[in-house]
């Protein structure tokens, strides 16, 4: 019998995260164990009259490509994808990978090449989200391995998402409504804020964010969410971070991050676990090196690191910066291949802005 709480969320996503309307065609793209939430969303979103195109795939199809794909195949870049990225009107990209290790062993290179070849199609997907022409919701569905990674059972990694998504309350979508409008004014705060400086234990930071425009992200392009971010301004950040957890790329797990900064690039990079990967995605390309987005993580419903960026990111009293491509909904200019989170537990750090204390032990004092 499918947990309720799956229906729940079907019906969350649809009418809440995507809000389908009758005739727009959403691109549903999931792994075989997410069956039970796929089929929930399948109907909901008929129900509201949307056209789908589903792409069910299987994990091990990634680890085969590139094992065995030539530098030819690894830099093609499909015309049906880039089709897809002009057409339609909502993507849903549900995590639900029974194996979050089956790339760790694949050559860096290999995947810095084929994310490469498909920079074009995720900036023109960034281009047109930024511009209203794109929803674009990404979520889990719970597996074992997501569950072991979090080091819970699948039950309580199972109760973990939902509560993390607010379905345990009788209205999930008031509650997002609650913490979007709680968020909204920290926005127009920082919509005014010119210069951060962050204070962390093995990190002084500081960038600016002249002119750039704060997002709520207020549970619809992630679900779970709650965080505001933007980009800073290319070349202003300066100083060093340590960032406190794992970053986790491709199921590679790279710890111990330290990064230092002149201008807005990154000149010296060193990390405890996973240096290799780490310096190979630096060199992916020009953008690679710049800091597209900083970020407050808000959702206080989320206090453990699970190595789940979706969850990790939004865990209420950190902050996140991530290398690469930047959001052009914020006003920031910078492209690369990729885009990588890394965060930084704050509940014994500080943020300034404009020089006033705004942010201390994990929470706002504005």
């Amino acid at each position: 019998m499918i947990d309720l709480r799956i229906e729940k969320m079907a019906e969350v996503i649809v009418s809440y995260c995507l809000s389908l309307k009758a005739g727009e065609i959403l691109k549903l793209e999931a792994l075989p164990p997410a069956e039970p939430l796929v089929k929930a969303v399948y109907k909901q979103a008929l129900l509201a009259g949307a056209n789908l195109l589903t792409r069910i795939t299987f994990s091990e199809l990634y680890e085969i490509f590139y094992n065995y794909a030539n530098d030819e195949q690894l830099s093609f870049r499909s015309e049906i994808d880039r089709l897809e990225a002009e057409t339609i009107n909502a993507r849903l990209h549900i995590y639900s990978d029974q194996n979050v290790k089956a790339l760790t062993n694949i050559d860096p290179k290999k995947i810095g090449r084929f994310r490469a070849a498909q920079k074009p199609i995720l900036s023109r997907m960034l281009e047109r989200k930024a511009k209203g022409e794109l929803k674009s919701c990404l979520t889990l569905y719970p597996t074992n391995s997501y569950a072991q990674e979090a080091e819970m059972s699948l039950s309580e990694y199972e109760d973990f998402v939902f509560a993390a998504c607010f379905l345990n309350a009788n209205d999930p979508i008031k509650e997002w409504q609650k913490l979007a409008a709680e968020q909204e004014r920290l926005v127009q705060f920082f919509d005014k804020t010119k210069y951060i400086k962050i204070e962390a234990p093995d990190t002084e930071l500081s960038l600016s964010v002249t002119g750039r425009k704060w997002i709520n992200s207020d549970g619809k392009a992630n679900f779970p969410s709650g965080e505001i971010f933007t980009s800073p301004i290319e070349d202003s950040v300066q100083g060093r971070i340590r960032f406190t957890y794992p970053a986790i790329y491709l199921g590679r797990e790279v710890s111990g991050i330290n990064l230092e900064f002149k201008n807005g690039k990154v000149v010296k990079a060193r990390a405890e676990k996973g240096d290799d990967l780490l310096n190979s995605l630096l060199n992916l390309d020009e953008g690679a090196r710049i800091l597209g987005e900083f970020a407050f993580g808000n959702n206080y419903r989320i206090q453990r690191f699970t190595k789940m960026i979706l969850f990790d990111e939004k865990i209420g009293g950190t902050i996140h910066c991530a290398l690469g491509s930047s959001y052009p909904e914020t006003g920031g200019k910078n492209q690369s291949g990729f885009h990588w989170d890394m965060i930084c537990d704050m509940h014994q750090g500080r943020v300034f802005a404009d020089k006033k204390l705004i942010y201390e032990n994990g929470k706002f004092l504005i």
